[in-house]
């Protein structure tokens, strides 16, 4: 059993959905995963194979898998977080300026810029 394998199974399942890979996937072959939808439950469920097959300790695969699904938590805040920070990085250096007539040019008032039927 390696940590690393570990780690990048938590990394994967997180990200997956962080992207929106599952979704992706599930719209494409028509067919919904619930275990996969769930970073947590993918994290426990996919770290609780792998382990399970290496090891035939039932109560340490039980709680290696109980911590990656609780890291799971933890690194899809902190994705969540860094997009954050790049849709305000991303905004401060692509600015968009809008110079199409706005509908209030009429003092605000919707009535006259709508045409009636």
């Amino acid at each position: 059993m390696n940590w690393i394998d570990i780690a990048s199974i938590v990394f994967v399942c997180v990200t997956m959905n962080h992207l929106g890979l599952i979704t992706a996937i599930e719209k494409h072959i028509g067919y919904e995963f619930p275990i996969l939808d769930c970073v947590k439950c993918s994290s426990f469920w996919l770290t609780l194979l792998y382990v399970g097959m290496m090891s035939g300790q039932l109560i340490t695969t039980l709680a290696i898998s109980f911590i990656a699904s609780y890291t799971a938590i933890w690194l899809e805040l902190f994705e969540g977080y860094i997009d954050t920070l790049y849709l305000r990085l991303y905004e401060k250096i692509y600015t968009t300026s809008d110079d199409t007539a706005s509908a209030d040019t009429n003092n605000g008032d919707s009535e006259s810029t709508v045409s009636k039927l």
